[in-house]
C-alpha cells in the first residue's frame, strides 16, 4: 500500500530505464497520476509547478513507456523501470543528470541467458538452441570445445574481427551448454568477482 499522505499526497517517483538501468528523472506522483500510469502505460505524474496531472511526452513525443512499478521498504517511494522513447530531460539529454542512456553490452548476457533459458523450457521445433539441446550433452560440450578452437586458430593467424566473431559464437554454445547443467553464465561471473578477492586461493 502506498502511503501518499505522508508527504501531502504526493510521492517521489524515481524513473529507471528498464534495459540500461540509467536513472533517468525524478517527479512526483499523487494517487491519481499513479493509476493513470498503471491504465495507459505511460509515466505519469504530478506537476507542482502547473498544479496538474502531466504525462511526460505529451509534448515532445519521448514518452515513458511503462515496465514495471516498485514500492520502497517504507510505502513512501517509487522505482518505476520504463522504455524512453527519445531523450527524457526537456532540455534535450537522455537524463535529467544530462547522463548518456547507453546500454552496456554486458547486461545482455543476461538477456541471453534467459533467453537460451526458455528455449530450454519450450522446446520449440526448428530452432537451433532446441537442436543442441536434443542432441545432449556430449555434442553440447564438443561444440564449446570446436567454438574455442576456432577462437585460438582466429587468435593466432587470423583478424580481430573473426576473432571477435568466433569468440561469441563460443560464449553462446557455452551459455547453451551452462544451461543444460542447471546453472547461468552468471555463475562463472561470480567465480570471477570471488577470485577478485584479495584473499583467494586457488582450490
Amino acid at each position: 500500500m502506498i502511503d501518499f499522505e505522508k508527504m501531502g499526497g504526493l510521492v517521489p517517483a524515481i524513473v529507471q530505464d528498464a534495459k540500461t538501468k540509467t536513472v533517468l528523472m525524478l517527479g512526483y506522483m499523487n494517487e491519481e497520476a499513479y493509476n493513470k500510469t498503471l491504465e495507459t502505460k505511460k509515466v505519469t505524474f504530478w506537476s507542482r509547478s502547473r498544479n496538474e496531472l502531466w504525462t511526460k511526452g505529451e509534448t515532445s513525443g519521448n514518452f515513458l513507456n511503462l515496465v514495471d512499478i516498485k514500492v520502497d521498504c517504507d510505502n513512501d517511494a517509487l522505482l518505476v523501470k520504463a522504455n524512453p522513447d527519445g531523450p527524457t530531460c526537456h532540455k534535450g539529454t537522455d537524463t535529467c543528470w544530462a547522463e548518456k542512456n547507453e546500454m552496456n553490452p554486458l547486461l545482455f548476457l543476461t538477456e541471453l541467458q534467459d533467453f537460451v533459458i526458455k528455449r530450454h523450457e519450450e522446446m520449440p521445433e526448428g530452432s537451433y538452441t532446441t537442436s543442441l539441446f536434443n542432441d545432449g550433452l556430449n555434442r553440447m560440450a564438443q561444440k564449446v570445445g570446436e567454438e574455442a578452437l576456432e577462437l585460438v586458430i582466429e587468435a593466432c593467424n587470423g583478424t580481430n574481427e573473426r576473432m571477435i566473431y568466433e569468440g561469441s559464437d563460443m560464449l553462446y554454445h557455452l551459455i547453451v551448454l551452462l544451461t543444460s547443467k542447471g546453472l547461468r553464465i552468471e555463475d562463472m561471473a561470480a567465480e570471477l568477482i570471488e577470485r577478485h578477492n584479495p584473499g583467494w586461493k586457488k582450490h
